[in-house]
């Protein structure tokens, strides 16, 4: 999950644990105007969870509740940070601290960023860092483009479409395959998905909390894992290049890095969801006295299942409008000196398509969504698209402004060569354990899971943790790609049962419209299950994936080899 913060329309909730384990219940601001039931607040002890069930739970939930609370803004963490670095360089260099970097033989030694020298750099350089911050200009402009299909109403059209009319029977798969691909969408997903998701359920007569629950767990637990790249994609690739160059200058990270992984996890994830849903928590669900929905209830949110006449036409126009620009890519990268090869004449890391291919993308979300907005209507003159892109662009502001902090972090950590002695020494110490690979991804992956459930902003924890895994582990052969695909299974599935998400939140907001008297310790009985079940399915797909040697994606490997 991304920090972003959904534009402010109408009003969500957010909650304070206490030392009872209490949910009181605060306001924030929502996207599209959609608002939570308004009750003051809901204690741990529900009737559908008996008392002492989750009493561990519970301590362990106030315990991060209290730990994260205590972190600062992540702005001001990363220019803490920043800080730390620059007195840490201080010492360290005083002291002499030096290690040999393997892959070039060359001595490293800390660069003391005190130093007069050092100073007039960092000041000269603010700048530069920040706007040659890789997964800026990436982000930007794919955004750009998804914001039109997203305020033209494709994008949810088009997750609409996908479970407007599906049988009892592959509800739930469907729910979750279109929670999963609802990243495209980014934090928006969750306040298009999770009120869906009840109202498929409550169309084919299954219980709509658990729809809640599934469409929030699949959105939220596989938001990684998606057909197309998104935003996300473009983060983590620039965040992992600017890692990767730190034991090699040369080394990008594509934006599809992860492409062939992340399509097929989409599957698996969905299938995970559906797994545990139908074996165990159906019975659960079933068990449970729903209320019935007070209509004059202002807070009560209604969502269009079906799309009308207009819609259908719109996404036919969409679908055609999406063939004919793959034609024409087609076209373009068919002749052997296409500008969408490299100069060897094929489609590496240095060709035209896989450099530029944020761009691309951008463009194709930007066309199709113009052309879907024409189609019905939402887009009717052309100045009401620059509009959009501004408007679509607003949630991410705050991504924005922590890349500042990020970037000049990150410029700082690299400067003084504390990231790259750190990484040497760690993969000697584990290379001295003779452990293996399998061991240290093994660490990785719980070291990440970890991590997510006190700082579950995705880009926040990569930023953190990229800088030295990254290079450690291409120090002991692993590549890039493979600790950036590692890194989102961990990521992801233990976000759905972390009090610091702010959509943990809003999912329990959404199923008190079901139950009154629901309370995180009913939303944990549930969510418990799924992110443990996600965690190892997903995590089984990345071994058996690496062990095979195939690509994460187009042009990316999977090992890391020296020199």
């Amino acid at each position: 999950m991304d920090t972003a913060v959904p534009a402010a329309r109408g009003r969500v909730s957010t909650t304070v644990i206490d030392d009872s384990g209490r949910l009181i219940r605060k306001a924030l601001p929502n996207h599209r105007g959609a608002s939570m039931p308004r009750n003051a607040a809901v204690t741990e002890d529900d009737k559908s969870t008996r008392p002492g069930d989750l009493n561990w739970l519970m301590r362990l939930l106030v315990i991060i509740e209290k730990v994260g609370n205590k972190l600062p803004h992540p702005f001001w963490l990363f220019l803490s940070l920043a800080v730390v670095v620059m007195v840490l360089s201080a010492i360290f260099s005083a002291v002499g601290l030096q290690a040999v970097n393997p892959a070039t033989d060359e001595t490293v030694t800390v660069t003391n960023l005190f130093s007069t020298e050092s100073l007039r750099e960092i000041v000269a350089g603010a700048t530069n860092n920040f706007v040659t911050f890789p997964p800026l200009g990436l982000v930007l402009i794919v955004l750009i483009g998804v914001a039109v299909a997203e305020q033209a109403g494709l994008i949810p059209a088009m997750l609409r479409g996908t479970i407007a009319g599906a049988s009892p029977k592959w509800i739930t798969f469907i729910v979750a395959l279109a929670g999963t691909a609802a990243s495209i969408a980014s934090d928006a997903s969750y306040m298009i998905m999770i009120p869906l998701g009840g109202l498929a359920f409550k169309a084919v007569g299954r219980n709509p909390l658990l729809g809640c629950i599934v469409a929030y767990a699949a959105t939220s637990g596989g938001y990684s894992a998606a057909p197309m790249v998104n935003s996300m994609d473009t983060i983590l690739g620039g965040l992992s290049t600017s890692a990767a160059q730190i034991i090699d200058p040369d080394y990008v990270v594509s934006p599809v890095a992860n492409f062939y992984f992340n399509f097929v996890s989409m599957f698996v994830v969905a299938g995970a969801v559906t797994l545990v849903t139908e074996l165990l928590l159906t019975k659960r669900a079933d068990q449970m006295e729903l209320d019935e929905p007070d209509e004059n209830d202002p807070d009560n949110f209604d969502v269009k299942m079906a799309l009308d006449s207009n819609e259908k036409r719109g996404m036919v126009i969409a679908v055609l409008s999406i063939v004919a620009c793959a034609a024409l890519l087609f076209f373009l990268a068919w002749p052997d000196d296409s500008f969408l090869r490299d100069e060897a004449g094929g489609f590496g890391p240095d060709s035209g398509l896989m450099s530029g291919i944020a761009a691309i993308i951008g463009f194709g979300f930007f066309i199709v969504g113009i052309v879907y907005g024409y189609a019905t209507g939402s887009i009717k003159k052309t100045s009401d698209i620059p509009e959009m892109m501004g408007k679509g662009l607003l949630p991410f502001v705050p991504v924005i402004v922590l890349f500042f902090a990020a970037s000049q972090f990150l410029a700082l950590f690299k400067m003084s060569s504390l990231g790259e002695i750190l990484a040497i020494r760690g993969a000697e110490f584990f290379g001295s354990l003779d452990t293996g690979s399998f061991v240290i991804l093994i660490g990785g992956w719980l070291l990440v899971a970890l991590g997510a459930l006190f700082l579950t902003s995705g880009s926040g924890l990569w930023t953190l943790m990229a800088p030295v895994l990254v290079p450690m582990f291409m120090l002991l052969s692993i590549a890039p790609e493979t600790t950036q695909a590692l890194y989102r299974i961990g990521d992801s599935t233990t976000n759905i049962v972390s009090p610091m998400s702010p959509y943990f939140v809003v999912v329990l907001g959404f199923i008190q419209r079901y139950k009154k008297d629901a309370g995180i310790g009913t939303l944990l009985s549930f969510t418990i299950p799924l992110s443990f079940t996600m965690f190892i399915f997903w995590g089984l797909l990345f071994f058996i994936w690496w062990s095979t040697g195939i690509p994460w994606g187009p042009g990316s490997a999977t090992m890391y080899h020296m020199g």
